[in-house]
């Protein structure tokens, strides 16, 4: 197991870009993926925004340039060059303090010819407004690059500050073209059919949410997400829209797509994992699936639950009513369907099967531990099929 950390659960992937490569990552690591791309990124360079602040830049040349990515300044140095203004825009920049958020950003304004003067340690934005505001921006003209989203409160924060601000928009973040898997991913997230959900950007947490609204699924979306599904932020500007509305997210330290899989990695198994011994064997639950004595085994959303249930109620008998009360709050179904589900999971765990013992006249309870004496003996039928 150690060389697939990640087996037996289901992790959802939202990314627009390198969506490939992070789903790659996970699956080596034993994941199961749900792909859901939550957005799409389209270049603005025919926008007549963006050709207009380009034009301003180059009539009057900021004191500061802020790159926040590499794909968006490298886009904006293109869209120069299709106007046939990148040279000029060049030129005008080797004037500017060139700060650059992160050293994709770095790269890209090496790559253009040009020299960056400063970049922060922490790759975050607010360390870039905090050096700003720390040198004074009052009378001064910057130019900050946006990809895709605004940053309102940075823009705002120089401006408060007395700067001459310039928003450079070189891509849009816009639906996905297919909505339909990200909205299976809402519905599967509200009934906890997926372990973890990952995020490389804000406007996929933002399109997720939306839909949810949209199905009137939010409350459900968000109280799993503050629950049994864990979310996966690369960064702190993608985790923000969570965290302001009472989600715990997990972060890397750094920004990078091999980083948020290590983090998964570090912490899915350690939050989402039970292990106990049952019979003569050992079950270590994972996400909605089962190793038995280091076997795993793919449970359906159903079985886990009873299956999650059953360990979790250490070694008590659970009556038919208790489990659909515990395991499946949310279905609307017969205590037939409790038999018929403890029938089919016996027989997928077969030889451990008998782990699953039902008590008459009374519910199911796991079988205990080999070696280890019940307090007081109950009728029991090891096998009902």
């Amino acid at each position: 197991m150690d060389e697939q950390p990640l087996a037996g659960f289901t992790v959802a992937v939202t990314a627009a870009r390198r969506r490939e490569e992070l789903t790659a990552l996970l699956e080596r690591r034993g994941a199961r993926v749900v792909e859901a791309p939550a957005i799409r990124i389209v270049p603005t360079g025919d926008d007549e925004e963006l050709l207009a602040t380009t034009r301003a830049c180059i009539a009057a040349a900021p004191d500061v340039v802020v790159a926040t990515t590499g794909i968006g300044f490298r886009g904006w140095m293109e869209a120069a060059d299709g106007w046939g203004l990148g040279e000029r825009l060049r030129e005008c920049l080797t004037r500017s303090e060139l700060l650059t958020r992160g050293p994709k950003a770095k790269g890209a304004v090496r790559a253009a010819g040009l020299a960056e003067a400063w970049a922060p340690d922490s790759e975050s934005t607010d360390e870039v407004l905090t050096k700003l505001l720390a040198e004074g921006v009052a009378g001064r003209r910057v130019a900050v690059q946006l990809h895709g989203e605004p940053l309102p409160d940075f823009c705002a924060a120089l401006r408060a500050a007395g700067a001459e601000v310039l928003e450079v928009p070189v891509y849009r973040w816009l639906p996905a073209e297919d909505g339909r898997p990200l909205r299976r991913l809402v519905e599967q997230v509200a009934a906890g059919q997926v372990d973890c959900v990952t995020f490389t950007s804000a406007p996929a947490v933002m399109a997720m949410l939306a839909i949810a609204d949209e199905e009137r699924r939010r409350d459900a979306v968000l109280d799993a997400l503050r629950g049994a599904v864990l979310a996966a932020c690369v960064g702190p500007v993608t985790a923000a829209p969570l965290e302001r509305l009472g989600v715990t997210t997990v972060q890397p330290q750094r920004a990078r797509l091999g980083a948020l899989v290590r983090t998964v990695v570090e912490t899915l198994p350690a939050l989402r994992t039970k292990a106990v011994r049952a019979g003569a064997h050992r079950l270590e639950l994972r996400g909605h699936s089962v190793l038995v004595d280091g076997v795993p085994v793919p449970l359906t959303s159903r079985q886990a639950k009873l299956l999650t249930a059953l360990v979790e109620s250490d070694g008590k008998v659970l009556s038919r009513s208790e489990i659909l009360r515990t395991a499946w709050p949310e279905e609307r179904c017969d205590e037939h369907a409790v038999e018929m589900t403890v029938a089919r999971l016996r027989t997928v765990l077969g030889p451990a099967g008998g782990i699953v013992q039902t008590v008459v006249k009374r519910g199911y309870r796991l079988a205990e531990p080999v070696g280890r004496a019940t307090s007081q003996p109950v009728p029991v039928a090891v096998r009902e099929m």
